[in-house]
């Protein structure tokens, strides 16, 4: 038997203020005030968000102003705004997206790895 995923919503016509905390997918077509935390956030195009976030993935169609803390990726379509401050793994800016933020992409172990082997075999390199 398959687990069913936990999925919410906050409707278009709900504002909230405070602190949200959800497992699961949460799509937010509303307004949220306040602080953000979960798994995969998804704002749609008529959503907006004006908070501080912790989420492992985040989506944004809409609007989203604050600090965001994604420890997977960011994605912004080619309808959301971003602005504020962006801590993530993975990021991606769909053609006509706007992204107005400190941007800071964590990188993972292979990254690491890569970048010293890089840095050790340029010790060896001569500049004309």
């Amino acid at each position: 038997m398959k687990k069913q995923e936990n999925f919410s919503i906050i409707d278009s016509d709900l504002t909230i203020d405070g602190l949200i905390s959800c497992k699961g997918k949460f799509i937010i077509k509303g307004a949220v005030k306040g602080t953000l935390i979960g798994e995969t956030v998804i704002i749609s195009k008529e959503g907006a968000v004006y908070a501080d976030a912790k989420v492992h993935d985040l989506t944004i169609g809409g609007t989203f102003e604050g600090e965001v803390n994604a420890t997977g990726k960011l994605i912004v379509l080619s309808t959301g705004i971003c602005s504020g401050k962006v801590t993530c793994k993975k990021f991606v800016v769909e053609a006509g997206g706007m992204l107005n933020a400190d941007v800071t992409c964590i990188a993972d172990q292979n990254h690491q790895i890569k970048k010293k082997e890089i840095s050790s075999e340029s010790d060896n390199l001569t500049v004309l």
